[in-house]
């Protein structure tokens, strides 16, 4: 488990010293305060070590090996013209100093990089081994529509498109769990497969399916709400989201309708509490609403473990952002867009409509 993300200098955030829950860490700002930003240089320092664990002559990490290997996956993930435009602008040569901290310390690291960076990091720290569990990270689109063939045609061409659309199409690819994990696979898919009406198909010529009592429906056919939800269920259908993994998921509430909110409202505690450490970035009133409810009945006496969670406010200041934390909504200072939400409340109710 991650316990910590250290940064200065990096994008919008001059320092920012983030203290993460082993189970929910929920992101909380307005369009352009950097969360997405927090989202992908943590899966991207995961993703390069998982990727490494899985190279066919890999070797104990060294610094020589993370420089540049991190740096190529900085610039796939976030897609800058260089690296070093990720460091935060300011006169002169600016660097921006990026450190990770895990809950076992032999997977710390700690890198550097400059205004003037072009393909390189500097390590500070390397990790003493690989990770062998695969991050996940969704995106706000959903991607089962355009699986046939994208792996290939990515890796073959060059495309405008961040690297995590090729990382999560390759994990939704992968076989269907068997074994011993089948019952607990079950579980957390049956209220899922309720909510999208079927069970997620992929047949031999790499296009998924919706299948149900009614027949078999291709993806472009179906709602892109239920899409997305159908993605998720693929992933732990194929048990890459289990124990002790990773899950990134920005905006999970974009393009759903309420109800597949609160479906995904509880499909993100439920993995939580399987073992998940679950990030997610959200400006959403409706889905903080739905996750504090649902926490709020996991008491003591009905769970073996009441879940654990961090909120992280982020405060847009002139050109840089503030990041204000805590173990729940109200310590993290007020965020306009949920302000906004709640005004039209209660605008709406003195109005008599």
């Amino acid at each position: 488990m991650l316990d910590s993300l250290s940064l200065k200098n990096f994008t919008v955030f001059p320092s920012a010293d983030l203290q993460f829950s082993k189970y929910l860490n929920v992101i909380i700002g307005e369009n352009g305060t950097g969360k997405t930003h927090l989202l992908k240089i943590v899966y991207s320092a995961l993703a390069t070590s998982w990727e490494e664990s899985r190279n066919p002559i890999r070797s104990t990490p060294t610094k020589t090996r993370l420089q540049t290997r991190l740096a190529e996956k900085l610039i796939g993930v976030f897609r800058p013209e260089e690296l070093g435009r990720l460091a935060r602008r300011k006169k002169g040569r600016e660097k921006s100093d990026v450190k990770l901290c895990f809950e076992n310390s032999q997977f710390n690291l700690d890198f550097s990089f400059s205004t003037s960076s072009k393909t390189e990091v500097v390590i500070g720290q390397a990790p003493e081994a690989w990770l062998e569990i695969a991050p996940v990270y969704i995106p706000t689109r959903e991607l089962l529509t355009i699986f046939p063939n994208f792996v290939s045609v990515y890796e073959g061409h060059y495309l405008e498109l961040e690297e995590t659309w090729r990382d999560t199409c390759l994990l939704l690819g992968a076989p269907l769990q068997r074994g011993s994990e089948e019952k607990h696979i079950q579980e957390l898919l049956a209220p899922l497969e309720k909510a999208i009406n079927g069970a997620i198909e992929l047949d031999k010529n790499g296009r998924f399916y919706l299948k149900n009592d009614h027949g078999r429906f291709e993806m472009p056919l179906i709602a892109e709400g239920q899409r997305k939800l159908a993605m998720l269920a693929r992933l732990i259908a194929s048990g890459v989201l289990m124990n002790k993994g990773f899950l990134f998921w920005d905006e999970p509430e974009a393009n759903l309708n309420p109800l597949l909110i609160k479906q995904v409202a509880q499909s993100i505690v439920n993995l939580s509490k399987g073992g998940i450490q679950v990030f997610i970035a959200t400006h959403s009133l409706f889905l903080l609403r739905e996750l504090e409810i649902l926490m709020s009945d996991l008491s003591p006496d009905k769970q073996d473990h009441q879940l654990d969670a961090r909120f992280f406010g982020l405060h847009l200041k002139g050109d840089y952002v503030v990041v204000k934390q805590g173990n729940a909504i109200d310590e993290i200072g007020d965020i306009t867009t949920l302000d906004e939400e709640l005004a039209q409340s209660d605008r709406f109710m003195m109005s008599g409509v």
